[in-house]
């Protein structure tokens, strides 16, 4: 069985963003419990335990304090940055549900089709999933050490970690190693010419 890492929580009785700012400057996050058809709870998290929560990969934790429940961290709201977060979902679930959710894609390797004159191009950054809140991954790992130039991964070639479900069609184009498209400046030199003669006329219609 999986260890949970719990947080202790509070109730939240005022909500509205400058309250929410003010509980941030106070250094906890707000946050919401939902799920089960039970009654939404608006909560607040010490800021430095859900960051290291986060940090640590823990998606499955046991909410304590304000509440008991066993809550999966559904969504969070993060900063321009991207390293603090601003507000959490949480939603209520028992060990073997399944949930569904949406999981970053990552690339790990160097292509070999780079030597030979290709670019590497992500075209799918983000996965749903659907899991065990226990198995849910942080992140799926697509390795391209084996990339070829003109070549290229779909879904169906990406392995599925255990216990996870990928909610996406197989042939769905992940990364390719294909030929750098180069711009025709000749063409951009063209289309920035043509407001100028524009002015021109609209000047000389203005001295008529």
């Amino acid at each position: 069985m999986v260890q949970l890492l719990s947080l202790e929580v509070e109730a939240r009785e005022e909500v509205g963003k400058r309250r929410n700012r003010r509980l941030r400057q106070s250094g906890k996050t707000p946050a919401v419990l939902y799920g089960h058809k039970k009654e939404v709870v608006n909560l607040a998290v010490a800021t430095d335990l859900l960051q290291a929560a986060l940090r640590h990969g823990s998606r499955f934790v046991r909410l304590t304090g304000a509440v008991t429940e066993r809550a999966f961290i559904k969504e969070v709201q993060w900063n321009t940055w991207g390293d603090v977060a601003l507000h959490v979902d949480f939603t209520r679930v028992s060990e073997h549900e399944h949930v569904q959710l949406s999981v970053p894609v990552v690339l790990r390797g160097e292509a070999p089709g780079v030597k030979d004159g290709g670019v590497v191009k992500q075209h799918l950054h983000k996965i749903e999933i659907e899991t065990e809140p226990t198995s849910a991954p942080e992140q799926i790992v697509v390795g391209i050490n084996e990339l070829e130039f003109n070549g290229s991964i779909r879904i169906a070639d990406v392995p599925v970690p255990e216990g996870v479900k990928f909610l996406i069609d197989p042939e769905t184009l992940v990364v390719e190693c294909s030929e750098q498209v180069e711009i025709d400046e000749t063409v951009e030199e063209g289309s920035e010419a043509e407001p100028e003669v524009i002015g021109r006329k609209k000047e000389a219609e203005e001295e008529e």
